[in-house]
This record gives structure tokens, sequence and C-alpha cells, in this order.
């Protein structure tokens, strides 16, 4: 049986073949952004978009470059992979940003300028099924980190956030959504600029669909895609990277939410098709369907019926703004604060809910 594939999803698969033959070559990049003044700072540092950031950074001027990460091999592998290169101004450090004592040590001892917050738990099915790891990570953490950027007032935290904070179902949704809330409120406090950069699926990320087809493949299992139905935006590592690194260098901003321009959604099951397809495969008995998980959604929304888009000077980058145009008043955070890894899932759950 044809399945025609679309021009679209063509173009991503074949970036999946070829970004491993060009990561290393980021780096040799002059991407002309300038950095010279900014101590930087990037958290979650050894994972895809803290990797792929670096590896762009080291392409710009930049006075000095801290990675942050908890995860030690991922780290060192990093560190072994850029050796060759002159670092004396960037550090490796191994840390855990929910150590709110070891990051105010940060803050002092290098006093950065500005944060790029990749770190977080980005799993859905695994964050519905341990909830206040979501709450210690992805909010907690990032509550305490953007305090921290106000009280030393540094010029801009870029948050990575996701389209799963949309009308958010999902733990992991809510979580972000939860920070961006929080973010917004804080712009209103101090000089700091607080952005959130909202992605949809970064392709070929740790533990994303890319690499699971590739796994599956190579064990000899069918594909497995959750509904014949099912959609989602996708944009490359590399485009994502360079779009932050864009957003950082705008002088102006008039709004503090943003989104990218990823295409259209792409269809799960014919991605699955032109993997097959690519990988010289039929698609007969090589496709599983097994349903939607919890907090899963059929389809992703990169904005919410209360927002709309809005140009920037890159026709890559929009705003996200509220219709109502409504200004947050103030943001209790201590229902939050009381959860305690004792409560139930769906008790965790409906104090997240209270916040969308």
């Amino acid at each position: 049986m044809n399945h025609p594939i679309s021009n679209h999803i063509n173009t991503l698969l074949e970036a999946c073949t070829s970004f491993g033959k060009s990561q290393n070559k980021v780096s040799e990049m002059d991407l002309g952004y300038d950095f010279s003044n900014e101590v930087i700072v990037i958290t979650g540092a050894a994972g895809t978009i803290g990797s792929g950031l670096t590896r762009l950074l080291l392409g710009c001027k930049f006075k000095m470059l801290i990675l942050i990460d908890n995860a030690e091999t991922p780290l060192y592998y990093l560190q072994k992979e850029l050796e060759a290169l002159p670092l004396a101004q960037v550090h490796f450090v191994l840390a855990d940003i929910r150590d709110n004592a070891c990051m105010e040590d940060l803050f002092k001892t290098y006093a950065p300028t500005c944060i790029f917050h990749t770190a977080a738990y980005k799993h859905v099915s695994m964050m519905e099924s341990n909830p206040y790891e979501a709450v210690k990570l992805n909010i907690w953490a990032t509550k305490s980190l953007a305090d921290l950027a106000l009280a030393y007032h540094l010029d801009k935290f870029i948050f990575i956030s996701t389209d799963k904070a949309v009308n958010a179902i999902s733990v992991m949704g809510m979580s972000k959504r939860i920070c961006e809330r929080y973010l917004e409120h804080l712009n209103l406090k101090g000089t700091t600029k607080f952005l959130v950069a909202r992605f949809g699926n970064i392709l070929e990320s740790n533990g994303s669909l890319i690499p699971l087809f590739t796994k599956q493949i190579t064990q000899g299992h069918p594909l497995t895609v959750t509904h014949k139905d099912v959609t989602r935006y996708f944009i490359t590592k590399v485009t994502a990277c360079n779009l932050i690194l864009k957003l950082a260098n705008l002088q102006n901003y008039e709004h503090h939410v943003f989104t990218f321009n990823m295409g259209n959604p792409v269809n799960i099951l014919e991605l699955a098709y032109g993997f097959l397809k690519r990988n010289n495969l039929s698609i007969q008995g090589n496709i599983n369907i097994i349903g939607l998980k919890s907090g899963e959604k059929l389809h992703e929304e990169i904005i919410s019926q209360q927002e709309e888009l809005k140009p920037t000077p890159d026709q890559d980058i929009f705003y996200v703004v509220k219709k109502d145009k409504t200004t947050p008043t103030g943001f209790d955070l201590e229902p939050i604060a009381s959860l305690t890894p004792y409560d139930t899932v769906s008790a965790i759950k409906m104090v997240l809910k209270s916040y969308l």
C-alpha cells in the first residue's frame, strides 16, 4: 500500500540523518551573536537544548560560560567533546539546581548576567506517575533560580517552555505553565527580563520519538504510535537553539512570551511511515498503535484561545500575547509549597490544576 510522505516530514527526517554528521562542527560557525559582555549560565547544560546552546555559543563572543548539570557522565562527555577547543572562559559545574544554597554561591562566585534555564523533567508519562518530582524540579527549582536572578539583578532569564503548557492536562505541562505564570509575575518586580521560549517537540532530543523509533528498528520491534490521528509540532535541535540565541539577542521586548515558526503539526503515523520508508522497511507489520497514555493529548496547541500571535523583528519568532491584556497582581505558590512526596497523584494534580 502506497503512503505518500509530505515534504515537511521528508525535511524533518533528512535533518535527522544529517544532524549527526554536522553537530561537532556547529561550534566552528560564526553566528554573529554578541554576548561579549555576558556571563552566561546554562542549566541542564548536558541535555539536548543545553548542549546545543553550548556548541552554538562557542561560535559567539561571550565573557564567560558556566555549564551546570547534575548528571555527571553526560557533563563529563560534554567536557571531553569540547576539551580540544580553547575553553579558558568555560566552566563545568556539577551541581543540582534544587540546592538553593549552592546556586546562590554560584551567583556570588561568577556574577552571571544571563541564564538559559533548560533543566527540567520533560517526559509526560514519567511525570504523571511521579508528580512530586515535577513540583521539585520544574516548578520549585525554577522559582528559586528566578528569585535569585531578580535579587542579583541579572539582565535576562530565558526559560524553555513547551506547547504542553497550553491548555495543560499533564503534570509536566501544568508545571511548565505555572512557571510561565510565575515569571510573568516577576517581570513586574524588577529590571530582570524573564523571557519564555515555548517550543513543540525537539527532533532527536534525548528519549524522544526519533531515537525511540531508531531503537525499536534496531531491536527488530514494530514502531509504536499512540493513535492514528495524533499530531505534534516539531523543530530541529539546531534550529531551536539558534532561535533561542536570536531571542536573547533582541534589543527590545514588547512582550515576554515567545513561540517560533515550527511549520504545521505533523501526523505521527505519517512520520512513522516516512521513517520506515527511509530505512527500506515495509509498513505492513511494523507499526503498533498502542493508545494515548495518561496526560497525553491527541493534538498539541502552541497558543490558547486567550492568546494571540504578534510578529517580532524576526520572521521566525512570534510574541504570544494575552487577548484580555490583564496584568497579574500576585502569584501565591504556598499551596504548591505545602505539597509533600506522600501526597497522592490526584491530590498533587488537583493543586496544580488550580493554577491554570
